[in-house]
This record gives structure tokens, C-alpha cells and sequence, in this order.
């Protein structure tokens, strides 16, 4: 299993401390099983906001992993050097298929 990065743990402990204050201040929780619940929601709220904070890093870099392959295999294309010594504006007319 890969170790957290910097960003995950601050983006999951802040969201885990400002949600379970939240949650307490809003429902006026009383009991001890009721903050309970509420700490325990907080902390899965935190830990969801801190996995899924790599996801779209992860998913960019496989996007861009996947063009540089598809760039790299593609050919450039080349200017036709004709043997004749003529620029290529005097067959602009001519079908590009032809040759």
C-alpha cells in the first residue's frame, strides 16, 4: 500500500477536524454515542476527501503517459523532395494520392 502524500493528509485531517465540528454544532449532540457517530462519520469523511484527492492526478498522468506512447509512435511527416528540382506549388493541382 503506497504512503499518503503530504496533500492527503492535509486535505483528509482538515476535513475530518471541520466536519465533525460541523456536524456537532448543527445537531447539538448531547449523549456520548451521539458524538460518537458523529466523530466516526467525520473521520470517514476524511478518509474518502483523502484517497480520492489523487484520483484525477492519476488519471491525468495516465492520460498524458498514453499520448507521449501514441506520439512517439507516430511518424512525422516529411516534405516530398522532388527529383526534378521543382517546388511543390506546381503540383498543388494534382490528386494527393497520385504519384
Amino acid at each position: 500500500m503506497p504512503r499518503p502524500t503530504p496533500a492527503q493528509l492535509a486535505y483528509g485531517s482538515a476535513t475530518v477536524v471541520l466536519s465533525t465540528l460541523a456536524m456537532l454544532l448543527l445537531s447539538e449532540a448531547r449523549s456520548g454515542i451521539s458524538v460518537v457517530i458523529i466523530a466516526a462519520a467525520g473521520l470517514l469523511l476524511g478518509v474518502l476527501v483523502a484517497v480520492t484527492t489523487t484520483i484525477p492526478l492519476t488519471a491525468r498522468a495516465k492520460a498524458r503517459s498514453r499520448t507521449a506512447v501514441r506520439a512517439a509512435h507516430v511518424p512525422v511527416p516529411r516534405p516530398r523532395v522532388h527529383s526534378s528540382g521543382q517546388s511543390g506549388r506546381s503540383r498543388v493541382s494534382e490528386h494527393s494520392l497520385r504519384r
